[in-house]
Formats: C-alpha cells, structure tokens, sequence
C-alpha cells in the first residue's frame, strides 16, 4: 500500500530546456509539446517565442516541405507548427501579431503561384484567422496596408481556405464599429462585384463553386449579425450592394450568357436562393425580401423557364428501377426550386412575378414534370411547395425546405388579391383552369389504383400527391380564398366535378384515416420523436466534467423540453390545423429502447396512443391524441 510517487520529477521536455544547444525541432518531437504551450509552460513559451523560433514556425506552415519522404512525416512538422501558432496562448498571439516581420512572412504565402498547397493554405487560414480574432486591429491595419491582398485571395480562392480568410474578416471582426470599418473597405475593394465576376461561365467549376459559397455566406452573416450594427445608422454595406438591382441582374446575365454553363447556373441559383431566404431553420429572426431583387429576376423568368424545357443535356442513368434515359437533372431541380422560393417570397407588391409565373404557364410545366418524374421525391416536394405557396396560407404552415424560409409573422388575414394571382387570373391561365390541378389529381390516382390492382408497385409521388389533394381540400374548406376555389370547382366539366366530390368523401377520407391509423399503430414518426427524445436525454444527463462538486451520474428528474414533441407532430402534417396524413417517404420503426404499451383508446373522432421512453430516470409516457375530425395531433406527457 505504501507506492512512492515522485511528483517532482523533471519531465522529458523540461530536460531538453535544459540543454543549451536544444532545437526547435527536438522539442517538436515530444508529444506534450502543445499541452505545456496551452499549460503556459513559461520556460517553453520564452523558447518558442524567440524570433529565430517564431520566423521557422512560419516558415513551415507557408514552405513547400522537402519532398522524398512519406507524405504523413512531410507535414508532421508543418501541422505541430500550425497548432503551436493557434494555441491561443497570450504571448504568442502577442509576438505573431506584433511582429510585422512575422506578419509578412505569413502574407508571402499568398504571392505564390497558383494552385496553392491545400494542407498549408489550411494552415496559414487557420492561423491568419486566429489573428484576425485574437489581434484584430493589428492585423486589419497590416492587411488593409496592402494594396493587392484582396487581389491575390480571389486568385486562389478555387482552395476552400480562402473562403475561410473573408469570412473571418467578416464575422471575427470586433467591437462593431471596428467591423463596420473593415465591410466598409472590403466593399470600396468591390469584394461582392467580384465575387460575383467569378460566377461566369469563363472561371473552372471549382472557382465558380467556391465564389457562389462565399457569396451565399456573407450574405447569411451579414443578415445574421445585423443586430450588433444596431447602435451604429449605416447598414452592412456589402448587404446592400449584394440585395441591389445592379448586382442581381449582373449575376444573372452572367448566368444567361451565349457560352451559359450547368455550373454557373446552378452556382447562380445557389446565390439567389440565398437572398430569397425568408428564414434560416434554427434561427428565429426572419428577414424580409428587398423588392429590388425580385425586380431583376422578373425579366429572366423566360430563360428559367426555357430551362425547364430545354435543360443541359444529360447521358441515361441507370437507376434501381431500370435506366433512365432523360433524367431531370440539377439544373430544372434548382429552377423548381427557385420557383417555390419565389412564390413564398411573392406578396402583393411583387406580384409580377407571380404574374410572369402565370404568363409562362411555368407550374403547368412543373406539373408535367412531376408525374413524368414519377420516383423523384426532390422534385415532388418542390411542387408541392409551389402548390402550397399558391394556395395560402398552408404555405406558412409547411415552409420546411432550406433556402425557402418561412416568415416569423405572417398577416393574420392574408390579402385575397395577391392569393388570386395565379389561383384566378382572368386573362392569365389558372393553377385550376389551365394547369387542370383537379383533373391530374384524379386521373393519377385512379392510374395508380389501376397500377396497385394489378400487382405494380405505388407511385412515388403519391404521398405528396395525397398533401397536394388536402391542401386544396383544406383551402376550399376554410382558407382566405375558398370561394373563389369553390366557384372554380363548380365550373369543372360535370363528370370531373362529380369524381372529384366522390374522391374527397370517400378515397381522400379514407387515405387520411388509413394513414392516420398507420400512424398511431406502427408509430411511423416514433423514429423521429425517439431520436428527439435521446438527443435531449443525453443532453440533460451529459454534462462537462469540469464540476468537481456535482455528480453527473446521479439519478435526476428529465425535463422534456417542447421541441422533443414537435418533430413528430410535424411529421405527420397535422401542425397548426395542416392536413392529417402520413408521408410517403416516412418509414416505421420502434425504439430499442422503448417499451411500447401497444394501447389505444378511441372514440368516434379522436384516437389516442401511449408510448413509454425508458430513460435513466425512470419511464416517461409520451401521449398522442389525434383529433380526425379537426385534423389535429396533440403529444402530452
């Protein structure tokens, strides 16, 4: 019992300080060299910080190393040096950022030839960056000196670092006013224009990508970050030239050129996208759209639609399901996409665009392309959100897709006059009138029934189809325009009329109620509740072992917080009075961990289950009550 410990034993690294001819490189090789750095080993930190020691840790995060060796023992040395330069330890901040010698042998690695190394353009953005954060205005003032910084970023910003490098001068920069002053001169740099530039059929792909990336993040930043601006009265000025006319329309001719590639389409699409958000999932704050970036997509609604129609050529694919000779493609994907957003971000003082939408008959096309398409789920959602977006306000009620955004705080009474745009436009075709929405509904339900009957397998688009056919029900019901969906009904062909009342009494109702029996029975959005439910248990029982006066293993009360009820609510499409039933692509699947009771209780419209999670304090009882008749899906505990 009786073990000696020799506390105050000199370890291996404080032996080599204390030889008088020890290298930089000996004491790299000992494997606690960065824990003492992070420890403030003071002895170390004094070497390390020694200008011949500093000037070779730069050297080798910006120099090719000597080649002939492994390639792992080539940029061992290079990474340790990388790692003792962002340990973020006060005195070697201190010296790096200081140290104008230190600072221009860090920028030299930017006056190299392209293509920069990847490993070490990651190795100078990670340490520039920790600059821009740690010594900010040291920093900003070094760079802002140089005149042609933001000429050689751009020309190397086909490596993925050098997006690294703007968005921290973006993002890092503080306090506010400091940051202000550095988007102000990356905007008299023209950064946002010349991004922009480098979307041009003309750049390589991987130029045009990383440049669409860039954009796409600024602009998420700046919006993000607006608050901390708010005692300063000038607004982001990259913001704002990104959101102007002048910059859209640019990007968009640089998009529709005669040589107009796939890439720089799609690159495009990805931008606009990104200033069409209304709402970024996770964030709480919403955005509203400037007018003047709907006014320069309106004149190119025609080449996007041509899209539609004459998209890039593409060679079969061969799929699960045989080959498949005309595949939608990513670009006609990216236009639907671009069409939802559009018809979400419309409102009454950008009605020309839903407008031009309706001249061009684009969600006919859509339409056609979604029972042509027949297994192509992304494209299904797109039109069901289009349809969606049309017929308000389910549209607020199912904004899930990245890139759409749904508003904070939508109009408690939705202005008819925009929703009638393409609902009933008396010159214009009509989502009911010309694009026969009723009429496809049901010859592709009844052509699926025909496909079941004899052996084949269920279309792939029927469970959008099924919301698609609720959410027109559910407006003819009770939304903001119902009577004039009502009036449009009744002035179908009699036959159609006739078909389409029998579909929604009795085959709509009964998918809904099979679907909603489906649901409570084989607890189809158990895996997403579950999954909800563990993430939240382990956070509640996970803490940092930092609290040495807390047992983290003892026995507590769980508290569910509200969000591990939502995901199933919204899985099943029945949030906020949306319609009840299942998706198509929902799978079933128990937990391994719960314990079912497999009890239901029902009456006339409600249907309730019980499912118990066995947690490590104890059983929680999660209930479902659903509410067929108001469609509605109500979780307790």
């Amino acid at each position: 019992m009786f073990w000696k410990f020799d506390l105050h034993t000199s370890s291996h690294l404080e032996a080599l300080l204390d030889k008088e001819d020890v290298t930089l490189i000996e004491l790299m090789d000992e494997e606690d060299v960065l824990q003492e750095c992070k420890a403030q080993n003071r002895r170390l930190l004094l070497f390390v910080c020694q200008d011949q020691c500093m000037q070779d840790l730069v050297h080798m995060i910006t120099t090719e190393p000597p080649t002939g060796v492994e390639e792992i023992m080539r940029f061992k040395y290079p990474n340790i040096a990388c790692e003792l330069l962002t340990c973020d330890v006060g005195v070697i901040n201190d010296k790096l950022g200081n140290e104008e010698p230190l600072l221009e042998t860090l920028y030299a690695f930017l006056e190299q030839p392209s293509p920069l190394n990847p490993l070490l353009a990651s190795f100078f953005s990670k340490t520039i960056g920790n600059l821009i954060t740690r010594k900010t205005e040291q920093v900003i003032s070094f760079l802002r000196r140089k005149e042609g910084f933001l000429s050689l970023v751009l020309k190397h910003i086909d490596t993925s670092a050098m997006m690294d490098v703007l968005l921290r001068l973006i993002s890092c920069v503080e306090p506010p006013p400091l940051r202000l002053e550095t988007l102000i001169w990356l905007n008299e740099e023209k950064l946002a224009q010349r991004l922009i530039e480098l979307i041009h059929p003309g750049r390589d792909e991987e130029r045009q990508s990383n440049a669409s990336q860039t954009l796409c993040d600024i602009i998420r930043l700046s919006r993000d970050q607006a608050n901390q601006l708010q005692e300063i009265s000038q607004p982001d000025p990259l913001l704002t030239v990104l959101e102007s006319q002048e910059c859209v329309e640019q990007l968009l001719q640089n998009m529709f050129s005669a040589e107009s590639t796939e890439s720089c389409i799609i690159n495009g699409i990805q931008v606009i996208l990104t200033l069409l958000e209304i709402r970024r999932p996770g964030f709480e704050r919403s955005y509203t759209v400037n007018s003047s970036i709907l006014l320069a997509i309106q004149p190119h609604l025609i080449h996007f639609h041509q899209l539609l129609l004459e998209p890039p050529k593409r060679n079969p694919m061969l799929t699960s399901l045989g080959v498949l000779e005309e595949p939608l493609g990513n670009t006609r994907l990216h236009v639907a996409r671009l069409v939802a957003s559009l018809l979400y971000t419309s409102s009454a003082s950008h009605a020309v665009v839903a407008q031009e939408l309706c001249r061009l008959n684009t969600m006919d096309l859509l339409l056609d392309l979604f029972f042509k398409y027949t297994w192509n789920n992304f494209l299904h959602l797109q039109v069901e959100l289009c349809v969606a977006a049309i017929l308000r306000p389910c549209a607020h009620e199912m904004r899930l897709q990245p890139g759409l955004g749904s508003q904070e705080k939508s109009s408690p009474h939705p202005d008819p006059s925009q929703d009638q745009t393409l609902i009933e436009t008396p010159s214009e075709p009509s989502l009911f009138q010309h694009c026969h929405l009723v009429q496809r509904i049901l010859e592709a339900w009844e052509e699926n029934d025909k496909i079941q009957s004899e052996g084949g397998m269920r279309r792939g688009y029927m469970g959008h189809l099924t919301r698609i056919a609720n959410t027109v029900v559910h407006n003819l019901e009770k939304g903001p325009v119902h009577t004039q969906i009502s009036s449009l009904i009744t002035e179908l062909p009699e036959d159609y009329r006739g078909r389409w009342e029998t579909f929604v009494d009795q085959t709509l109702s009964e998918t809904n109620r099979k679907n909603t029996i489906d649901l409570v029975k084989t607890h189809t959005c158990s895996s997403t509740a579950n999954t909800a439910v563990f993430e939240t248990c382990s956070k509640e029982r996970i803490q940092p072992f930092d609290d040495d006066e807390e047992d983290i293993w003892e026995e507590k009360e769980i508290k569910f917080a509200a969000q591990t009820k939502s995901p199933c609510v919204w899985s099943v499409c029945v949030a906020r009075k949306a319609p009840l039933v299942a998706s198509d692509s929902s799978s079933s699947s128990s937990s391994d961990s719960g314990e079912e009771e497999g009890k239901t209780e029902s009456s006339t419209n409600e249907t309730v289950t019980k499912e118990t999670i066995t947690t490590g304090a104890g059983k929680e009882t999660i209930r479902l009550t659903v509410d067929a008749k108001n469609e509605r899906a109500v979780f307790s505990r």
